[in-house]
């Protein structure tokens, strides 16, 4: 089997490249960087933002893994259209292009948020309207999935859900500076329900997307541990297994929305992007549970292949 993997050296990428080399697969890596951040059979340098040469992959592909994507709380819109939506497109017109071999999109759960709880989420729940999409990345995402629906070939379409592990950069990571700078603010009622959320191993994720092609399965599936967690506790159990002396600051929920709204007006305004403190998309993943049914995922691609006290051990390894 010779994938092209795009977003090879990503997190999730990464892990896809090594789940599949671990088969014995060839795995033909596509980044912006000069060189691979992750062992990969061989590599290809492009900006996906721009087309994809036809002949800048040489020889038989046998699946396609798009796993590039600007995955990020906040930046620039226009940097998020060209990443998740316009490379898409070029990834998805390559591939049909050249024999339109099985194709799997690393989408997100975040298409279907809502400024709300949200629990047993399956992948028959509506997508909200792109002008009611949480923020900017879940608009885009959303948008490239409308975008590859129309592929010619085999299709699968992944969400996974809040990836963590060593090597994450985009979600236990914020947490941790904040936590390093003394406080972490908690967005739980002290007499409401807890903070209830599903959480995805990156080793999980890449299993899935691998199995998928393996078993040679079309169609949509939420990607997590399944097995829900509490969110507050997680997260000071690993802020004291880091030995990170943190004080707990309970805020209300509308203060902090009110304050994280302000830092991004500052931030898209005055501060050229910059990614603000606290943004909305934050404010919402802290204060707000979201579980989801993976029940068609695990009858079709098997049991997670890393559990979340695994994935925990491998952080606190990693940032200890």
């Amino acid at each position: 089997m010779r994938i092209l993997l795009t977003g090879c050296n990503g997190f999730v990428g990464g892990a896809v490249a090594a789940d599949a080399l671990s088969r014995g697969w060839q795995v033909v890596g596509l980044g912006r960087q000069p060189a691979p951040a992750h062992p990969v059979t061989s590599y290809v340098r492009h900006d996906l933002s721009a087309p994809l040469p036809r002949d800048a992959v040489p020889g038989q592909i046998d699946a396609v893994v798009h796993a590039a994507a600007l995955a990020s709380p906040w930046a620039p819109p226009r940097a998020f259209v060209a990443a998740n939506v316009d490379g898409t497109k070029h990834v998805a017109r390559w591939a049909a292009d050249h024999g339109a071999p099985p194709l799997v999109h690393v989408s997100s759960t975040s298409v279907l948020y809502r400024d709300a709880d949200q629990t047993g989420l399956t992948e028959d729940a509506p997508v909200p309207p792109d002008d009611e999409q949480i923020n900017v990345y879940s608009r885009t995402k959303s948008i490239a999935e409308r975008v590859v629906a129309h592929y010619p070939g085999p299709l699968v379409v992944v969400r996974p859900r809040a990836v963590f592990g060593a090597g994450d950069t985009v979600l236990l990571p914020r947490i941790i500076a904040a936590a390093r700078r003394g406080v972490l603010p908690v967005l739980e009622p002290a007499d409401g329900p807890p903070v209830v959320v599903d959480l995805a191993v990156v080793q999980t994720v890449a299993h899935y997307i691998i199995e998928a092609i393996e078993r040679q399965v079309t169609g949509l599936f939420h990607l997590t541990n399944a097995e829900p967690v509490e969110l507050y506790p997680l997260l000071t159990d690993i802020l004291d297994r880091l030995g990170l002396d943190v004080r707990l600051q309970r805020v209300p929920v509308g203060l902090a929305r009110t304050l994280a709204g302000t830092a991004e007006l500052f931030s898209a305004t005055l501060m050229g992007w910059a990614e603000p403190p606290l943004t909305r998309f934050g404010v919402s993943a802290l204060s707000q549970s979201r579980t989801f049914d993976v029940s068609r995922t695990l009858a079709t691609l098997g049991p997670p292949a890393v559990s979340v006290a695994e994935g925990v051990e491998a952080v606190v390894a990693a940032h200890g």
